[in-house]
């Protein structure tokens, strides 16, 4: 009398079957789909760091082939060789630049390139900074007249998240004068903002990086370009994991407990 018809498990077990299998499917085609993406991107990175190397065996670029430059990007990392007067006076000292782990400045300074009215902003290096008194800033040394300088195409420099705007007044090196406006310890620079507050003819589009073994007081050990190759990879393999968990789970509970319990019960 309380006996509950057993025909309609069967079927609502099929369509929970059926409802699991297609979640399962598209799960997994969409875990796949991204690993896939992540290991494109990755390729993608690689190709741009093989980029960058071929472009830093390349001959340099000489003073009129620079001068003539304007399309920076097409000689991003490339190096040029350049013939000036370092405009001491106008130096730049970036805060909280890190090089081997140590927080210090990038020290900037304007370089006028002889036989032109152009300038470019040159990171010739970092110094470590004063752990005592940060606005205490180390000794550089300037050479004055004429120079030869051997460096890298980069882009302007990269700015840091700032809270404000304000600077602590700090005093120039010993033999520098401040730098023109303001206090010469900056958190980040602003190359269009820094032409109109100096009036100097000064190349907005691109900056150059010093290379060579340490000198003048500054270390050159340029930190590489931050591709992050190894993230996508990382993210690659979490999302191949996720998709062979569910091929597990699926296979397990859709097929291998089913026919377990199956067995079970044929057995009791």
């Amino acid at each position: 009398m309380n006996d509950v018809p057993s025909a309609p498990v069967r079927p609502a077990r099929r369509g929970r079957f059926w409802l699991v299998t297609l979640a399962a499917v598209l799960t997994l085609a969409t875990t796949v789909s991204l690993g896939r993406w992540q290991l494109s991107r990755a390729a993608q990175k690689e190709a741009l760091q093989a980029e960058i190397d071929a472009q830093k065996l390349l001959p340099p670029l000489d003073q009129e082939a620079f001068l003539a430059l304007d399309q920076p990007a097409q000689a991003l990392h490339r190096p040029v060789h350049l013939r000036g007067l370092w405009l001491a006076p106008q130096t730049v000292y970036l805060d909280n630049r890190q090089m081997r782990g140590v927080p210090g400045f990038y020290v900037l300074t304007p370089f006028a390139i002889e036989g032109s009215e152009q300038t470019v902003m040159i990171q010739r290096g970092w110094v470590q900074r004063n752990f005592t008194d940060r606005t205490q800033l180390v000794p550089v040394e300037t050479p004055g007249g004429l120079v030869d300088v051997t460096a890298l195409v980069a882009t302007p420099p990269a700015h840091l998240f700032e809270l404000g705007k304000e600077v602590p007044v700090a005093p120039a090196p010993e033999g520098q004068q401040p730098g023109v406006g303001s206090s010469p310890i900056r958190q980040n620079l602003d190359l269009e903002a820094f032409r109109a507050e100096t009036r100097l003819p000064l190349r907005t589009d691109l900056s150059l990086q010093q290379t060579g073994a340490a000198s003048e007081g500054l270390q050159r050990e340029w930190p590489a370009p931050a591709l992050g190759v190894e993230k996508h990879y990382g993210y690659a393999f979490q999302w191949f994991g996720l998709a062979a968990l569910v091929v597990f789970l699926y296979v397990w509970f859709q097929l291998i407990a089913p026919r377990r319990s199956k067995a079970r019960d044929v057995r009791s």
